[in-house]
């Protein structure tokens, strides 16, 4: 089964009146998204309920009350797990897919401008005014008398006149500077608010692109598309909080059968209370909580109805008849005591054909009954938490994938690649470009062979910036490569989901080749680019193409 890149995304989201706070991770923006929305939705209608409580109750016994409410929560939590697979059987599970469709308005608000009426930005000193009589001592006839009276009195004036106006010069230069430095500051923070909304705008169009496109490979049944789809579906199925809902999955497009890998909660995880009492004459609240073996028991029922849930809800969505069948495995991440390593162990594991399964009436089953019936397997109680073989696991390799051998420490000089197995040279043409992509980490895989002109190789480069999925073709040709075959390389580029495409070939290209590859991430190497490439790794060879033509005329 083929294992495409998966990439993890994550987002923390709060609800401040609960005091809550969850990691939600998942491979794609849309999903965590989906997983987001659903929690906090979630969230805001335990929080409605706590406060209609709380109004409802205020004038009641404070301790009583809240006792019956953790009761009632109590039974509420116990019997939300003893009907997940009924409750989700009333709700329809198809994926809409304008869901994901992001038509949400950038609501960060607009920076304020600075405004000339903020009092930060008025002077609090009345600019002097030079014919103050303040400033402009009056005459006296004492002053006329004794001019040396005056003069110093004037004087004093002028200099106080003076120093005011560098008073007010000062702060209102002050004031300019503040203004000066908040209008910078806005046309920086208008300048950022601006980029911001242009980043989040091209964003939310680019994974609303990316929706379509996906929307339109899945009416075409591309397994990609197929796996993100039922991922979404399953998203969107509300638990618990304390459930993790983490899964992983695989599709094989010739059997058209799907892989879930589903993490389940732990025993531990499960709430045990199932009463509160509110005793009187001490004034204190007790828990009750449920015996071991009820306990138990509601595990093992809760598990089978997440697997016969998970099925009907990927069954009855796949509205385009891409599943055949399901293979269900329910799994646990835990820690292996003797080695202190993580592991997922499976403990159940069941396959469900799709025509079969939907004649099932889900909401008349026990549980492990129908479990049982369909084939499943797992321990005698699942709380033992027992690991068994599942039914089918997902495939890690890429199932096109064969065993590389060594090629390139048998030619030599002599060597005329034109004229080699076409087998040895994909082989060849591997060892080359894992040399070349091995100082960066990457790996090269070949192919199976199929002399089909499909992907000869597949280049895993985990550099983040020039890195990914690269398409590797090998053409060992003895006369000019024409347009079609970088057509089709291109068009395999696209349904890889790859970055690039390299098409090595022992000979040239003609002039539709090169114009088409223009601006498309395809790169094309002839025969001579081939031989400088082997001789920088520390291989020579030689290229005849008049002599291959020769051996295959004799063959």
């Amino acid at each position: 089964m083929t294992l495409f890149p998966k990439t993890v995304y994550q987002a923390t989201i709060t609800h401040e009146a609960l005091h809550k706070v969850r990691q939600i991770r998942g491979d794609s923006r849309e999903i965590v998204e989906l997983k987001a929305r659903a929690q906090l939705e979630a969230w805001d209608e335990q929080w409605a309920r706590e406060q209609e409580y709380v109004n409802r109750e205020k004038e009641k016994e404070a301790n009583a009350k809240r006792a019956e409410k953790l009761t009632e929560e109590a039974v509420e939590q116990l019997d939300v797990l003893k009907s997940l697979l009924f409750d989700s059987l009333e709700k329809s599970s198809v994926l809409n897919w304008s869901a994901l469709i992001d038509s949400r308005p950038f609501r960060e608000p607009e920076p304020k401008p600075p405004s000339r009426d903020d009092p930060k930005f008025k002077i609090d000193l009345p600019k002097p005014n030079e014919n103050d009589p303040a400033y402009n001592p009056k005459l006296g006839i004492l002053d006329w008398l004794f001019p040396s009276i005056y003069e110093p009195r004037k004087n004093n004036a002028k200099h106080k006149l003076k120093n005011d106006m560098q008073i007010w010069h000062s702060k209102n230069a002050e004031i300019e500077r503040r203004w000066s430095a908040a209008v910078q500051m806005y046309q920086h923070a208008q300048r950022d608010y601006a980029a911001r909304k242009e980043l989040f705008s091209s964003d939310r169009e680019k994974r609303n692109n990316e929706s379509k496109v996906m929307k339109e490979r899945y009416s075409k049944k591309k397994p990609d598309a197929i796996i993100f789809y039922c991922k979404a579906v399953l998203s969107r199925s509300q638990y618990p909080d304390y459930f993790s809902m983490d899964f992983d999955m695989d599709y094989d497009e010739e059997s058209q059968i799907l892989v879930v890998d589903y993490f389940l909660p732990v025993p531990q995880d499960f709430p045990k209370t199932k009463e509160v009492k509110y005793l009187k004459t001490k004034d204190e609240l007790r828990y009750i909580n449920l015996s071991d073996k009820d306990r138990n028991a509601l595990y093992d029922n809760v598990l089978y109805q997440i697997a016969l849930r998970t099925i009907h809800e990927i069954l009855e969505a796949d509205v385009i008849d891409g599943i055949k069948m399901v293979v269900y495995n329910g799994k646990i991440k835990t820690t292996d005591k003797s080695t202190g390593k993580h592991i997922s162990p499976c403990i159940l594991s069941v396959s469900a054909e799709k025509s079969k399964f939907l004649e099932i009436d889900l909401f008349n089953v026990e549980p492990k009954t129908c479990f049982r019936a369909l084939k499943g397997i797992s321990g005698s109680r699942l709380a033992e938490l027992a690991p068994i073989p599942p039914i089918a696991e997902i495939s890690r390799e890429d199932r096109r994938f064969v065993t590389a051998r060594e090629v390139a420490s048998g030619i030599d000089a002599a060597t005329n690649l034109a004229a080699m197995d076409w087998q040895d040279f994909e082989h060849l043409i591997r060892e080359l470009f894992e040399a070349v992509f091995r100082k960066g980490g990457g790996e090269v895989k070949v192919t199976q062979a199929s002399r089909d002109g499909g992907v000869d190789a597949i280049a895993f480069d985990p550099d983040p910036i020039r890195g990914g999925k690269i398409v590797i073709q090998a053409k060992r040709y003895t006369n000019t490569v024409g347009v079609s075959a970088v057509r089709d390389l291109y068009g395999t580029v696209i349904n890889e989901g790859a970055t690039k495409g390299i098409l090595v070939t022992t000979s040239t290209y003609g002039a539709d080749a090169y114009e088409f590859a223009k601006g498309k991430p395809i790169q094309l190497l002839t025969g001579s680019n081939l031989l400088a490439l082997l001789e920088e790794h520390g291989h020579r060879a030689r290229i005849d193409l008049q002599e291959a033509k020769k051996l295959q005329e004799h063959l």
